[in-house]
């Protein structure tokens, strides 16, 4: 019916303008005369009949406007969800694993970092084997190892016992302390007085090697291995030197152990 009415007004229409083409020209006198008499009422039903059409039409539109295409166009800016993706036009597009509350799974961090420290501690044993002239699996102490380290370069002052300066005694006491959780005393001299005096040819890692310029004990050392200590130097800080070298092999006293 929308679609046929508007075509019934066209053809009314040309069928009322070929009439008053006629009444106008006189082709036809008995139709003249009727129209002439009628002519103002004519001229009305053109003009409501004309009215009529054009507001059909516009209520044509309007249903036009209310179909299901149109209600679509209308609400394409709309947001779409389609498959948990959201899709707004001129926005950014949001993909699955964004629009989902998915949580990613990932390991522990205490296997992380151990996995970490496993790798720190092959490369210090590593370094370590390289500078002492062992194998890496001599060097079993990495944590030994990674308190030289730390302490590695540390200038020497007497009396000192931070990591700005620290001398000869306070070193040896704080690494057994913090290594191998024994405490024992402050000075190199008493250190000595308080250890098991052992063999040179029985040292162990760990164990407290003495040197001495006067009658007293004046130095003091940790033994790491092949004859190497690692002290705090007067002159270099906190390094690693060898027993048989000229200078240390003329002032040494002897050997101690406080492990237990």
């Amino acid at each position: 019916m929308l679609k046929i009415y508007p075509q019934f007004c066209i053809i009314v229409d040309r069928f009322l303008k070929l009439f008053t083409v006629l009444v106008f020209t006189g082709a036809n006198n008995y139709i003249a005369l009727f129209m002439k008499q009628f002519i103002h009422l004519y001229l009305l039903c053109l003009v409501v009949l004309l009215c009529s059409c054009r507001s059909f039409k516009n209520l044509a539109a309007k249903d036009l406007s209310r179909s299901p295409q149109s209600k679509q166009k209308k609400n394409s800016d709309d947001v779409t969800f389609l498959d948990n993706v959201s899709v707004t036009p001129g926005l950014k597009r949001t993909t699955v694993s964004e629009a989902t509350n998915t949580t990613k799974t990932h390991a522990p961090l205490n296997s992380t970092n151990k996995n970490v420290d496993v790798k720190n501690n092959e490369q210090i044993q590593l370094k370590y084997a390289i500078m002492l002239n062992v194998p890496v699996e001599e060097l079993a102490n990495t944590v030994l190892l990674q308190a030289i380290d730390y302490w590695w370069g540390t200038k020497y002052c007497l009396g000192g016992s931070t990591e700005n300066c620290t001398d000869c005694s306070a070193f040896t006491q704080t690494i057994i302390r913090d290594v191998y959780a024994i405490t024992i005393p402050r000075t190199a001299q008493e250190q000595y007085d308080n250890s098991e005096h052992i063999k040179t040819s029985g040292l162990k890692q760990g164990d407290l090697v003495f040197f001495q310029s006067s009658r007293r004990i004046s130095h003091v050392g940790v033994y790491v291995a092949n004859n190497k200590f690692v002290h705090a130097s007067v002159s270099n800080g906190v390094m690693i030197s060898d027993l048989n070298d000229a200078y240390w092999k003329q002032r040494y006293r002897g050997a101690g152990r406080v492990l237990k």
